[in-house]
């Protein structure tokens, strides 16, 4: 049972995760890899809008997507790019990226390789990633701008499209847990949380929404030190 409080907790979490950036044109595009393809999608009507000249996908395979996307999530991302009208030419593919971090340093190294010069990125993943990649980028990648995107839905939209409400809860429960104690392991930048946001998450955490919590040898869900 999944209660009301649940879900307003659960929408504060959805609203921090959203950087709520307002689109412009930047240098390229990055769409991360994921099992949403929605991701694709995004980034081909951003291409078709003028806001980038170039796409990277960025991917291997998980758990999660090995049979859905057994090509790997970058190579069907850019299949489904081309579906939508993008021309081959402009999409390239990393294709060996198993987390956000390698997502980040392997686009960068591949297009640094092709000699593109890239002052601004257009950084697309999924609604409930944006605060968490644009973290890991403005730590891996200081030097370019980064503007987040993702497909425009609302949080409803999202449990609707996965199908599984609990499963989303989960989801959104772990990415804020990162986002807490990453910053101190190196991997982002730190991000103010406030503390309502704080207090939603341990509400959650306390309601069972933990399935996505990282956790110690002991099996302990990791927290910020103190």
């Amino acid at each position: 049972m999944i209660s009301t409080q649940d879900w307003a907790d659960t929408q504060r979490l959805w609203d921090y995760h959203q950087m709520g950036h307002t689109l412009r044109p930047c240098s390229v595009a990055i769409g991360l890899g994921s099992h949403d393809l929605g991701v694709a999608d995004t980034a081909a009507d951003l291409y078709r809008r003028g806001m980038a000249p170039l796409l990277v996908f960025t991917g291997a395979t998980s758990p999660t997507t090995r049979e859905r996307m057994p090509r790997g999530e970058a190579v069907h991302y850019q299949e489904r790019a081309i579906e939508l009208g993008v021309p081959a030419s402009a999409v390239l593919v990393e294709p060996r990226a198993r987390n956000t971090g390698e997502n980040i340093r392997f686009s960068r190294d591949l297009l640094n390789e092709a000699g593109i010069a890239v002052s601004s990125v257009l950084l697309i993943s999924k609604p409930y990633e944006e605060r968490r990649s644009y973290a890991t980028a403005r730590k891996l990648w200081p030097e370019v701008e980064i503007v987040s995107a993702s497909s425009p839905m609302t949080l409803q939209d999202y449990v609707d499209s996965i199908g599984d409400a609990r499963l989303v809860i989960d989801m959104l429960v772990g990415a804020l847990q990162r986002l807490l104690i990453y910053p101190e392991q190196g991997f982002m930048i730190s991000q103010k949380v406030s503390a309502e946001v704080i207090a939603s998450y341990e509400r959650l955490c306390q309601d069972g929404f933990t399935s996505r919590l990282l956790r110690d040898s002991e099996g302990q869900a990791l927290t910020r030190a103190h």
